[in-house]
């Protein structure tokens, strides 16, 4: 019998049982590699990280699965594995390997409160969306405030900004168009001012319906708004995502530029760390 074990945290959030659950496989040396899809399935959760050593200089490697398959990078699971390692080994910050390279995470552990952590994203590029008035139908949205762009940072996240929050919180999109057509992308939509902003982000072609947080979208949201006179280089957003499906969750985000480049995306949040539990198969 091989026994697999794992902790359960929930990330972006301060409060159990909200924010967006996480599965972390500590030790998956001994995990088969057609075991890895067929466990994330089976938690049924947006992402499960399997933890390995390192490889390339940092404090761990990590592979990052949805119910449907693999990503190079995804924004929960990094800063969800950097909080449960950083927990186990009382570290104030943990870097991670991951396919789109290295991510550092620094930590302020405070005792009796959850962890928070700062993530540096990679840079993610931009493009236009190419079918644009397509994925606006299927949002049943007459137009977006802002272009619709897509950022990929490992991740491809595609844009939509609407006049106002209760918009956001009134979508009901079609989402068999959205697995269709724009099958690769998450699908944010988002609404606010000044440093505080409301998203949503639909992601049926990986197996998520709705994400309660998405951290990969967070960096580039805020570069996005960033590109477009919303938001100053340095300027820190708060996220507000997943009241919609019952796990609310807070993301906070901050870009760096100079010379019309960015130069850092930086992520934050906390978590909690909620559970764990053990597969025993046969």
């Amino acid at each position: 019998m091989d026994a697999y074990r794992y902790v359960i945290c929930d990330v972006f959030t301060d409060t159990a049982l909200t924010g967006n659950p996480l599965a972390v496989f500590t030790d998956a040396r001994g995990i088969p590699e057609a075991r890895l899809q067929q466990l994330a399935r089976e938690l049924n959760l947006s992402e499960s990280v399997f933890v390995y050593p390192p490889a390339a200089g940092g404090d761990a490697r990590i592979r990052i699965f949805t119910p449907a398959h693999e990503l190079p990078f995804a924004g929960h699971p990094v800063l969800g594995t950097a909080i449960v390692l950083g927990e186990a080994r009382s570290r104030e910050g943990i870097r991670l390997e991951t396919g789109r390279g290295p991510v550092p995470v620094q930590l302020t552990r405070v005792p009796g409160r959850p962890t928070f952590g700062w993530m540096s994203q990679p840079v993610p590029s931009v493009a236009p969306l190419a079918d644009a008035p397509t994925l606006l139908a299927a949002l049943g949205v007459a137009g977006s405030v802002l272009p619709v762009e897509v950022y990929d940072n490992g991740i491809r996240h595609a844009y939509v900004a609407l006049e106002t929050e209760d918009e956001v919180a009134r979508l009901t999109p079609d989402m068999s168009v959205l697995r269709r057509r724009f099958g690769d992308n998450g699908v944010n939509c988002f609404a606010g001012g000044g440093s505080r902003w409301k998203t949503r982000m639909f992601a049926p072609g990986h197996g998520v319906v709705e994400d309660p947080a998405t951290g990969s979208a967070a960096g580039p949201l805020a570069v996005h708004l960033l590109r477009h006179g919303r938001l100053a280089s340095g300027e820190e957003i708060r996220i507000t995502q997943g009241v919609e499906i019952g796990r609310p969750s807070t993301l906070h985000a901050r870009v760096t530029a100079s010379g019309g480049g960015v130069e850092r995306v930086e992520v934050g949040g906390a978590a909690v760390i909620v559970g764990g539990g053990e597969f025993a198969l046969f």
